[in-house]
């Protein structure tokens, strides 16, 4: 089949589907759907006809477009139009998550699968009511048990409407922790050891330095030692 005609087929497939479809599901029931044909469709014309769909619904004139997400390709409309839309939907139910709820959810998506035993280790506090919402809002899931754990508990991970909500298309697509937190880079204070007397900062008992006396420049470092800062008394001197 030409891709020009099996591209418009695909697109009522995944418009019609009331879940994402995986680009393997689109093959199947593309050739059922043409299971009088010869010639079966193949997975290169599936592929190559989504990336003409994505390409196309790229486009401006389209408020949507599709993409890869909650595990499959789907149509969704695009940011600029979130706060339109919202006014249908958007307090559903995301709002509604307490602080601690959001916080074990943070937990099992970075470190699914996991025990709740495990989510309440590192969160302090009991995790029973904050995992029961979770499950209720189908954010998480039961994914089995820890077999090598003593008493087998049960191990929690995202669930697909978790990805399809946050618009990813598998665990790993999460920002890195290091993104999220970046390490905030500390510059060392340049002081002046007048104003320093045993150690601390006094600026009003200072003794006022000798006029034929150059005053020394210091410096603090990250590890809060201070240290003599060569590199600007060079360039004074130069």
């Amino acid at each position: 089949m030409e891709i020009n005609n099996l591209i418009p087929h695909i697109e009522a497939l995944i418009f019609a589907s009331d879940k994402p479809l995986t680009t393997m599901e689109i093959v199947d029931l593309a050739n059922n759907a043409f299971s009088f044909m010869d010639e079966k469709v193949s997975l290169d014309q599936v592929e190559t006809s989504l990336e003409g769909i994505v390409e196309k619904y790229k486009a401006e004139f389209y408020p949507f477009e599709v993409i890869q997400s909650g595990g499959g390709w789907q149509f969704l409309t695009k940011k600029e139009y979130h706060k339109t839309i919202a006014q249908l939907n958007g307090d559903k139910f995301l709002k509604k998550l307490s602080a601690a709820a959001m916080e074990t959810l943070s937990i099992i998506a970075y470190k699914q699968p996991v025990t709740k035993g495990q989510v309440e280790a590192i969160r302090g506090v009991s995790a029973d009511y904050a995992i029961q919402k979770l499950l209720e809002k189908e954010l998480i899931v039961i994914s089995g048990r820890n077999e090598t754990m003593p008493g087998h508990p049960l191990v929690y991970a995202t669930s697909k409407n978790f990805m399809d909500y946050f618009g990813i298309n598998t665990p790993e697509d999460l920002p890195k922790i290091k993104e999220v937190l970046a390490e905030q880079i500390v510059e060392p204070t340049i002081v002046n050891e007048s104003d320093f007397i045993s150690g601390s900062p006094n600026t009003e008992e200072a003794p006022a330095a000798s006029p034929t006396e150059e005053p020394t420049n210091l410096a603090v470092t990250e590890t809060g030692e201070l240290i003599e800062n060569k590199d600007e008394q060079e360039g004074e001197e130069s």
